[in-house]
């Protein structure tokens, strides 16, 4: 059964999927305290019910659970839902990283983690599910176009589903079109904060991307790395 916190006129909510009661009850009890409203539900089954109802803005999700682990849980999520996930990993497991990103979480906190890590991050990605601009018109380079006001991504007018992190990183390359975005600039303004060494949630959001957007009609790539500086959008 689902706990929902006290409510808070206009709060965002957060459902927190775990099976660590006490975990939870800590979580949820701070996250309220910072202007989050709280749904808590401690199997995968739960959590792909309640994220799939629609009614909550971000999604904190343990890998290790009953019933339904994680991954499981986030690849039935991203069957009908682009919700942003924030997937809970074991601390120094990068597969469990790499995987969550290329199943479709935006991204992951390896535990144990601090409340105010959390906090950091589950609003650094609802800054990213926010209209990133005022522009109402489409941005188009070539087969590929955005709409920033929706968020909605297109190759040849076709929708292309994506996360919050893709399209910002899309919306990133493509208003420089041609020209090449750095790697740092890209980690603070799509993942909220700065490149680490170790850090390779970009270049996993990046494969994502390039995956979903395909090939130039030549079969060239449409977004290319550029060693040691970052990445551009190619124009043709």
């Amino acid at each position: 059964m689902a706990h929902e916190t006290d409510k808070h006129p206009d709060a965002r909510r957060v459902l927190l999927v775990d099976d660590d009661l006490q975990l939870c009850q800590m979580l949820a009890e701070y996250l309220n305290g910072e202007g989050f409203e709280v749904v808590t539900v401690h199997d995968g089954q739960a959590g792909v019910d309640a994220a799939n109802a629609g009614h909550v803005d971000v999604v904190v999700m343990d890998i290790t659970m009953p019933v339904m682990d994680g991954f499981e849980a986030l690849r039935r999520i991203r069957k009908a839902s682009d919700v942003p996930v924030l997937m809970l990993t074991a601390r120094g497991d990068e597969v469990d990283r790499i995987v969550g990103l290329e199943l479709g979480a935006d991204d992951y906190l390896p535990k144990p983690f601090s409340s105010r890590e959390l906090v950091a991050r589950l609003r650094a990605i609802l800054r990213r599910t926010q209209v990133s601009s005022k522009e109402t018109g489409r941005i188009a380079e070539g087969q590929i176009s955005i709409e920033p006001g929706s968020q909605s991504l297109f190759r040849n007018g076709e929708p292309v589903p994506v996360t919050a992190t893709e399209f910002v990183i899309a919306e990133l390359l493509l208003r420089s079109a041609g020209k090449v975005v750095s790697k740092e600039e890209l980690t603070e303004k799509a993942l909220g904060r700065r490149l680490t060494v170790y850090d390779r949630s970009l270049d996993t959001h990046m494969a994502n991307l390039r995956k979903k957007l395909g090939t130039a009609d030549d079969g060239s790539p449409l977004i290319k790395t550029v060693r040691g500086q970052g990445y551009i959008f190619v124009t043709h």
